[in-house]
């Protein structure tokens, strides 16, 4: 029940690929009569022997194409296990990786964490090898005017522009950042971005409350002129409806030029135009002077309300006390384990004909028939060797454990509402006690106000995850990536941030009878790696709230004559 395999475009160019191999031919004992041949068996020599003896290659390598992939992705397979009343039984062989079965690696290796417990002095303190990185610095200022503009006002705004800001918290604001830099490029005044009430997250929640209203229009009064609300001319010119203002379509990752070409004289001409939805319509690639806007709203303009900046302290400063031993220093996981993320992945675990029964419902419920289409193929076993299923908590604890995380470590899970969660928490528990959520680190009456605002919540978890010494990342998205350049920019270009090979990792977790040496080699080189890809310049086709440097930082030396007019305390409380 799993995601699609990827059969590829058949190409009829060349020879056809190399038949399964085929145990057949004489049998020395048998009186010179080869062994009984299954009905697969016969089919594959069949098409064999078609193509061979006639000149029909071409129209064959398609369909031989089509089987091999098939047999890689495990779809097909022709292990002989035994011989049963003179019958060959065939049974379908799992390719490695293809299968859930954490719970006996676990069951296998459990003693030997146990023995290792409390042994590990201190681990957080030196987990990362700071040695091999040079420290960047933040070089942008949200007191330095607006490029051309020294000691002088914004000049006149060309018209009012306009967005629509949909999806989840992160979603939210990488469409406000965008904003911020195309209505820099077109001069252009910002009208507070508009948040669209997004059928999952479903969270009615306004700008300003989740961000704060005041602090983001007065850092950004320098370089771009935003507003509340529409002004009086504009309503009056539209009859009081916001609906009346032409929509724009525009593409996914338009250039500034298209911007400047198409968008810029509709604005001067009808004074107001608006884009909705407004999510990934600005290209990665985009000149200087409007990658520094991004950087200035995302890094320094954009903080969280009041209201949550006051909780997400405090669950900060609890984390810290409770890691008193460890310097003050823990671990934050982005756990994605939710139903609704374990649903659209497709993905099997051990709940068996239940969890399939769930799953399917659960699909239907959140992407009505997107997953019984015609030609849907769902293949868990593949979804699961490409590294695309979801961790379990007791993968993400098997996982720390052996790069060395020993069972005093305060651990922070960020997540949703786990999935079974009463079944799948309790390993990650027992190897981690000093284990904390949402709901445990605060109170009740604390979480009360955020409770049905899904992306109020997230705010939360982005806070004490930001914070944290080492961050864990389990599935992508939008929040581990924009948490990893926040924590570049935070923690002198480091992200500091566990990002595991997953398809490595489900050999690992496929493999009951896997040494606990073995085990902790594989998982340590994960976490070498993944602190020498700490450190990481921005390529012209990722994205700069992933990737800060160098657009938003610089080198430590180039930093201190950048702000040398700055003061030394940067406000990261967002």
């Amino acid at each position: 029940m799993h995601g699609y395999s990827r059969l590829g475009n058949p190409r009829a160019a060349g020879s056809p690929p190399s038949s399964p191999r085929c145990r057949h031919g004489r049998n020395k004992n048998a009186g010179g009569r080869g062994p009984k041949q299954s009905i697969v068996e016969k089919v594959v020599v069949l098409l064999i022997s078609v193509v061979f003896k006639r000149r029909g290659v071409l129209l064959f390598a398609p369909l031989l194409y089509i089987s091999g992939m098939l047999l890689y992705m495990g779809s097909v397979s022709f292990d002989v296990v035994s011989l049963k009343n003179a019958v060959v039984v065939v049974r379908k062989r799992s390719p490695p990786g293809s299968l859930y079965r954490s719970p006996q690696v676990f069951q296998k290796l459990w003693p030997y964490m146990q023995a290792e417990s409390n042994h590990t002095h201190n681990f957080l303190m030196t987990v990362w090898n700071s040695k091999v990185h040079q420290v960047w610095k933040p070089c942008i200022s949200k007191d330095t005017p607006k490029e051309g503009n020294v000691g002088t006002a914004l000049p006149q705004s060309n018209g009012l522009f306009i967005i629509e800001a949909n999806g989840g918290l992160n979603q939210q604001r990488l469409s406000i950042c965008d904003a911020v830099a195309v209505a820099g490029l077109l001069n252009a005044t910002l009208l507070i971005p508009i948040f669209h009430l997004n059928s999952v997250w479903r969270d009615s929640s306004h700008f300003g409350n989740i961000f704060d209203e005041d602090f983001f229009i007065h850092a950004l009064r320098n370089h771009v002129n935003v507003v509340r609300e529409l002004p009086g001319d504009i309503l009056e010119r539209f009859d009081n409806n916001i609906s009346n203002i032409v929509n724009l379509r525009v593409k996914g990752w338009s250039s500034p030029a298209y911007y400047l070409q198409k968008v810029l004289p509709k604005l001067e001409k009808m004074g107001a135009v608006r884009i909705a939805p407004f999510s990934n319509r600005l290209a990665h690639a985009v000149p200087s002077n409007v990658q520094r806007l991004r950087c200035l709203a995302n890094f320094e303009a954009l903080r969280f309300s009041n209201s949550i900046r006051i909780l997400a302290d405090k669950m900060v400063d609890r984390m810290i006390k409770s890691s008193s031993h460890s310097g003050g220093k823990y671990v934050s996981v982005h756990l994605r384990f939710e139903e609704d993320m374990v649903a659209f992945s497709c993905c099997e675990y051990d709940g068996g004909e239940e969890e399939k029964r769930e799953m399917d419902i659960a699909r239907e419920r959140g992407w009505r028939g997107k997953f019984r289409r015609r030609g849907r193929v769902i293949r868990p076993g593949a979804n699961r060797v490409d590294g695309k299923c979801p961790l379990t908590p007791l993968e993400v604890g098997m996982m720390l454990r052996g790069m060395g995380f020993d069972n005093t470590t305060s651990v922070y899970i960020a997540a949703g509402k786990i999935y079974k969660a009463e079944k799948y928490m309790a390993p990650l528990k027992q190897m981690f006690p000093r284990l904390e959520m949402k709901d445990t680190l605060a109170t009740a009456e604390e979480l009360a106000p955020f409770q049905g605002h899904l992306s109020r919540l997230a705010a939360l978890d982005y806070t004490v995850c930001l914070h944290s010494e080492v961050f864990v990342t389990t599935q992508g998205g939008n929040f581990p990536h924009f948490l990893m350049g926040h924590r570049r920019y935070l923690y002198g270009g480091h992200s500091k941030t566990i990002n595991p090979d997953k398809r490595k990792l489900a050999l690992l977790f496929d493999n009951p009878s896997i040494r606990w040496e073995d085990f902790k080699r594989q998982v340590q080189d994960m976490l070498r790696h993944s602190d020498q890809k700490g450190v990481e310049l921005k390529k012209p086709s990722a994205s700069l709230y992933t990737f800060p440097m160098p657009d938003c930082m610089c080198k430590e030396a180039e930093a201190r004559n950048e702000n040398s007019n700055m003061t030394n305390k940067t406000d990261f409380n967002t």
